[in-house]
């Protein structure tokens, strides 16, 4: 038993390959039962139920209900050291699948397009990997099983209830259909970018169309709001920091020849540093006072702050890469950060983190995300049991 436990030391790489391969198939059926039963933000109670299950199983001690429908389980180490957590979304979006797949969604309307079913099953594959190398590890590993991703809502709910008291560093990762299955990747720094949205109520006067100077429009001046606004990015913010404000939705009149009441807007603000937010906040806000003195409306702005920019901490980071280096005997791909939110930030704002890219790109597709038909290649499952699995053991080294 000593020499075998020394072996395993100095050749960790092989041991959770294995380990990872022999694991898939079961994480493959796992994932597929999960995407044919999506669940949205919030009510991942099935999809709970199962992680549950099967920690259990593993004999890993683990907490329910956190953040709602939230999981936490726990891996005691050999030896004392820092609190690692790795944490998996398991929220569907949504859309209505049509990938003609034998395990498509069974539930209308609702679809696993982010493969988030995939980053379930694959921390169930590093919950199994690390169990059996506990003795290994010097602190202890959280298996963090996140809700409400998608609505940016599920990471703050969980640190609300408790689920983040003791961590000391945290890995997060998504899986990319933009590289194929085999490779990883990482964008250094700030890597994803905060995510603010904002309500827009312009409440004017109705009329007749034909007599618009006895009425206060405001699709006017909505439509004034969304060319203008587009000058928060050309012209208050460092070009060479990224924004982006996007209109998403502009809702407002019934017909050819009445001015409406009111108009709704709904938009999206993403910047990558905390400067930038600042600025591109107060910019929108000051725009809209603008609205009411200049077009005779009355507004009213919600404005929500709702995830930070996710910035990966160069210690972690690269302490990852390196394990991830080791084990896969390539080493991840660096690439350019993302507009893309992920409430994984949030934790990420309390601890040093790292956040890894998973290739999930398959053969002859150009699948991307959120997507009617989106899949996966499912050999990303091992690859990430792979890499987590080994960052984990370099990190509690």
């Amino acid at each position: 038993m000593t020499v075998r436990y020394a072996t395993e030391i100095n050749d960790p790489a092989r041991r959770i390959a294995e380990a990872a391969e022999a694991l898939a198939p079961r994480l493959v059926d796992t994932r597929r039962d999960i995407h044919a039963h999506p669940e949205l933000a919030f009510e991942e109670v099935r999809t709970a139920g199962i992680v549950s299950a099967e920690l259990t199983r593993l004999g890993i001690p683990h907490r329910t209900g956190l953040g709602r429908t939230g999981v936490v389980g726990i891996i005691e180490g050999g030896r004392p050291g820092p609190t690692l957590a790795i944490r998996a979304d398991m929220d569907a979006l949504p859309i209505h699948e049509e990938t003609g797949l034998d395990f498509a969604s069974k539930v209308d309307g609702k679809m696993h397009a982010c493969g988030h079913d995939i980053h379930t099953v694959t921390l169930l594959g590093v919950a199994e990997v690390l169990r059996d190398m506990a003795p290994m590890l010097a602190g202890r590993v959280a298996l963090v099983f996140q809700p409400a991703e998608e609505t940016l809502e599920g990471a703050a709910a969980m640190i609300a209830d408790g689920a983040a008291e003791g961590f000391d560093l945290a890995l997060g990762f998504h899986n990319h259909p933009d590289m194929p299955v085999g490779e990883t990747g990482f964008a250094r720094g700030g890597c994803l970018a905060a995510s603010d949205r904002f309500d827009l109520v312009l409440h004017g006067r109705s009329g007749h169309a034909a007599h618009p100077e006895v009425a206060i429009d405001p699709i006017v001046a909505a439509s004034h709001f969304v060319s203008q606004v587009q000058t928060v990015v050309s012209r208050e913010v460092d070009p060479l920091r990224p924004a982006v404000v996007t209109i998403g939705a502009f809702s407002g009149g019934t017909t050819y020849n009445i001015i409406p009441e009111r108009v709704h807007l709904k938009g999206t603000v993403r910047t990558l540093d905390q400067g930038t937010r600042d600025i591109a906040g107060a910019a929108i806000r000051r725009l809209v006072v603008g609205l009411e003195a200049g077009f005779r409306v009355q507004a009213a702005l919600d404005y929500q702050s709702k995830v930070p920019p996710l910035v990966n901490d160069d210690a972690v980071l690269d302490r990852m890469l390196a394990a991830v280096s080791a084990q896969l005997g390539k080493a991840p791909v660096e690439g350019v950060p993302s507009m893309g939110s992920e409430d994984f930030a949030a934790l990420a704002a309390l601890v040093p983190a790292a956040h890894l890219r998973i290739g999930s790109g398959a053969p002859g597709r150009a699948d991307k995300l959120h997507n009617a038909g989106y899949q996966p290649d499912e050999g990303c499952i091992p690859v990430g049991v792979q890499a987590l699995s080994r960052a984990a053991l370099e990190l509690l080294s």
